[in-house]
This record gives structure tokens, C-alpha cells and sequence, in this order.
């Protein structure tokens, strides 16, 4: 009879017989799984496939959420800072008005108080003017008394007068 010797795969002394025992073996596990896990197998690999689908979605969907968000976050932002920007400006407003006004307030207490001493200088030089009329009617009385006792002359009458003058002088 033929030997099989040729059919002998390698050198662990492996034959055609018992690889297709084990093939065989294989296919009736292959068989076996199929129908006990297959099913299960499947729906597993189905359902980690919809949780990652679904984990890349919401990792998606956050993500344009934080997108969205950071928009809205400048958004915000520009607008304080107009904000800002046009509390700054009113206030600055308020103090060139404040300003403004203090500026208008010294000028028109200086207007006051410049208006204020003229009139004090005309009170004075009035009530000066009437005591110099009051000394010069005095002095007028003097002098006609004493023309009177003696008849002046011209010199006389001008010593007279510087006389009274110096006193008057004097006096203030």
C-alpha cells in the first residue's frame, strides 16, 4: 500500500489525518459558538458600537455646546467692555462738567468779591469824602475866625491852609 509519509506537514510529525480532525473539530466549535453565542456575540459588538457612536455624538455635540459657549462668553466680554468703556467716557463727562462748574463758581465768587470790595472803596471814599467836606467846612470856619481876627494876607492865608492840611494829615 501507498504511505503517507509525503503528506507528514513538518517536522513535529503533524499528518493530513489530524490537521483534518482539527478542522473539522474547529468547524463543529465554529457551528457550536454560532448558534449558543453568535447572537449575543453580535449584539454585544452591535451595542458597544451604538455606545461609542453615541459617546462620539454627545463628544461632538458638547463640544459645539463649548464652542457656543465661548462665543457667548466674548460675546459678553465686548460688550462689558463697551460697558466699560462708556462708564469711563460718562464720567469723564462728569468731571470736565464738574470742573466746568467749580471753574464758573471761582469766577463768579471773584466777580463777588471784586464787586464787593469796589463798593467798600466807594463807601470809604465817600465817607472820606464827607469827613474831608466836615474838616474843610471846620477849617473854613477856623480860617473865617480867624480872618476875622486879623486880616490875612495872601502868604498868610496859604500857611493857613497848609497849616490845617498838615494837620488833617495828622489826624489819619
Amino acid at each position: 500500500m501507498y504511505s503517507l509519509d509525503f503528506l507528514v506537514l513538518g517536522a513535529g510529525g503533524l499528518t493530513l489525518g489530524d490537521a483534518l480532525y482539527q478542522v473539522c473539530i474547529f468547524l463543529l466549535l465554529l457551528f457550536i459558538l454560532r448558534k449558543l453565542a453568535w447572537d449575543k456575540l453580535i449584539g454585544f459588538m452591535k451595542q458597544r458600537e451604538e455606545y461609542v457612536a453615541n459617546e462620539i455624538s454627545s463628544a461632538e455635540t458638547s463640544n459645539q455646546e463649548a464652542k457656543a459657549l465661548v462665543e457667548e462668553q466674548r460675546s459678553l466680554l465686548k460688550e462689558a467692555r463697551t460697558e466699560a468703556q462708556t462708564l469711563i467716557e460718562g464720567a469723564k463727562k462728569i468731571a470736565e462738567d464738574q470742573k466746568a462748574d467749580i471753574i464758573r463758581a471761582a469766577q463768579e465768587e471773584s466777580v463777588r468779591l471784586k464787586e464787593a470790595a469796589r463798593k467798600e472803596i466807594i463807601q470809604e471814599k465817600e465817607q472820606a469824602v464827607v469827613a474831608l467836606r466836615e474838616q474843610v467846612a471846620s477849617l473854613s470856619v477856623l480860617i473865617a475866625s480867624k480872618v476875622i481876627e486879623k486880616e490875612l494876607n495872601e502868604q498868610d492865608q496859604q500857611k493857613l491852609i497848609d497849616d490845617y492840611v498838615k494837620q488833617v494829615g495828622e489826624v489819619r
